[in-house]
């Protein structure tokens, strides 16, 4: 494999701009510090910390490979990865490989590292789970975990980081701002108006968000208006 198909990175994209949001939230929420994981029970430490988990998938640094959770010969069945199956269900229903090849090989990409850490972003975004954790769990094995536990901190709208969240989120992916952008609307069911220059969405608060795109499609503005104007 040296790239992702047309429909998985359109899905990856309607996720992102919430999915900068939620990894926020997730990193600010889980202190620094050593982490363990009981793969048995689910549940992982860190910096005093506990949640309770999901086997994703493990990422071979040295051969490039990324297989999922559900696939691991160890783990094929068990409760730790039964939340991850939702992932290859997802790409049975929407005819997508990347979700439901038991094991890619990412030796084609040019940054292979940024290629799995994109399957985790999307497999984050068509699970609805509260972000992804990626650690070492050797010398050439990066364990991917999702949150599987109503405890784990969940990102809200903020009026204040609102424009920056938008922006950032639009280029993760790159390939369409406007659907990142309504993709994040969308998550937090905002009432939103397409137009064919930008898009506008009332917020939690009572404010409202405008949202304008260039010739190009890229995002040209984000207007935040408080509530009553």
């Amino acid at each position: 494999m040296s790239n992702f198909c047309d429909a998985f990175l359109q899905e990856a994209e309607r996720h992102a701009a919430w999915g900068t949001a939620q990894l926020e939230a997730l990193d600010a929420g889980i202190p620094d510090g050593p982490w363990d994981v009981d793969l048995d029970t689910g549940v992982y430490r860190q910096g005093g910390r506990e949640i309770r988990v999901a086997v994703l998938a493990t990422y071979d640094l040295s051969e490039r490979t990324w297989m999922w959770g559900w696939a691991n010969p160890g783990l094929r069945g068990a409760p730790v990865v039964a939340a991850t199956e939702r992932v290859r269900d997802f790409g049975r229903a929407h005819g997508l490989p990347e979700f439901t090849e038991e094991v890619l090989d990412l030796s084609g990409f040019a940054d292979s590292r940024r290629a799995a850490e994109t399957l985790a972003f999307a497999a984050m975004g068509v699970t609805g789970a509260a972000g992804y954790l990626g650690v070492e769990a050797g010398p050439s094995t990066r364990l991917y975990l999702l949150p599987d536990d109503p405890r784990a901190p969940l990102a809200g709208v903020d009026p204040v980081t609102l424009p920056r969240i938008l922006t950032t989120g639009a280029t993760l992916i790159g390939r369409s701002p406007r659907l990142a952008v309504s993709g994040y609307f969308d998550h937090f069911r905002l009432v939103q108006r397409q137009e064919e220059t930008g898009i506008s969405a009332d917020l939690p608060d009572g404010g409202t968000v405008d949202v304008g795109f260039d010739g190009s499609g890229r995002i040209a503005s984000v207007r935040v208006y408080p509530a009553g104007r």
